[in-house]
């Protein structure tokens, strides 16, 4: 009976080690377990009644959510990108282009696009969500083609990609201040209740679509084989070329809509700074969530994690009153130290 009782938290320590080392999604969902619970004692119980603190940490965690839902269906997209065994670097320009062309469109002003056609109100809304949608789609098939027809390596394209994006947009927007209207910011500040959950809802549904597309359709097991050997993906039948450009279109659709969120959350966009590094963050959310550098493995659900578990942790640097360059380097270790348990789990 002794030598049970002693055996059991053995088995229960080896039992752990090995879903922990083989498993990305089960350490990243303890990890995040961990930082639920730590900013958890940060915000601390000093409350009038459990009502109270209940009510604080449900609006911290919704304001949490709802900040870094647009970074989080970006980072979606850069799962399937990091899979194919490419990068993107141009998603924080790309939201730049096509926000402040949603904002052209909408312009309540003498210039907005829309306006001088004489269409206003909901059709205005839904036309410039339609074309938006098309343009992040087109600037991603852009990139998608640069890539593949001109064999260029993603990392290249997705640079000067960047650069061009941003860029074009500042010339054409400098000293141009165009005005949303106040109906378009419903899109992201409908309130259910006291809360505007929204942006949570967008990204919680794109997630549970991207998953599924990840997991139960033949797109999803040929993005897995274009990362994982991309001589024998082709040797197999499968058009490697149609489906990095796939992935890279898809990706600047969901930067679009990303922007669309952005745009009608604040109602203007800072043309100079707006998603800068947001390229970082979408790179380190997948890589926490235990997506490959290397392609050829990743996980949706993993990459929500990772997400959540970076989000919170600019809050409670936030909370201990970090110096805001100092959190970059935080963000920097979480992500080198996920890369290297990716390396120490292929040489084991």
């Amino acid at each position: 009976m002794d030598e049970g009782r002693e055996g059991d938290p053995l088995k229960f320590l080896t039992w752990f080690k090995t879903k922990w080392k083989n498993e990305p999604l089960f350490s990243t969902a303890i990890a995040l377990i961990i930082m639920i619970i730590l900013q958890t004692f940060v915000l601390g119980f000093d409350y009038d009644s459990f009502g109270s603190w209940f009510e604080s940490w449900t609006n911290n965690w919704i304001n949490i959510l709802r900040n870094n839902a647009g970074i989080g269906i970006i980072a979606l997209g850069m799962t399937f990108v990091i899979m194919t065994g490419g990068i993107d670097l141009a998603v924080g320009s790309t939201l730049v282009a096509t926000g402040a062309f949603t904002m052209i469109l909408l312009d309540t002003g003498t210039k907005g696009i829309l306006g001088m056609l004489g269409m206003t109100g909901i059709p205005a809304f839904i036309l410039t969500i339609i074309i938006v949608l098309i343009l992040g789609y087109l600037l991603g098939a852009l990139i998608g083609v640069t890539i593949t027809k001109g064999n260029v390596p993603p990392f290249i394209v997705t640079l000067g990609a960047m650069l061009i994006f941003r860029s074009v947009t500042q010339h054409f927007m400098q000293g141009y201040n165009p005005k949303v209207p106040m109906e378009f910011l419903e899109i992201a500040s409908f309130r259910f209740g006291n809360y505007m959950i929204m942006p949570i809802i967008y990204w919680a549904v794109i997630a549970y679509i991207l998953y599924y597309v990840s997991k139960r359709t033949t797109f999803g097991r040929q993005i897995i084989a274009v990362g994982s050997n991309e001589r024998a993906a082709k040797l197999s039948g499968v058009n490697v070329n149609k489906v990095k450009l796939r992935v890279y279109a898809l990706m600047g659709l969901l930067v679009s809509i990303a922007a669309i969120i952005q745009v009608s959350r604040v109602g203007s966009m800072d043309f100079s700074n707006a998603g800068r590094g947001m390229e970082m963050d979408a790179i380190a959310a997948a890589v926490v969530g235990g997506t490959s550098m290397a392609g050829g493995r990743g996980f949706i659900l993993g990459t929500v994690y990772g997400m959540l578990i970076i989000a919170v942790m600019n809050n409670l640097l936030n909370l201990f009153g970090v110096p805001p360059f100092l959190r970059e380097a935080f963000k920097g270790l979480i992500v080198i130290g996920a890369v290297l348990l990716q390396r120490k789990e292929k040489t084991s």
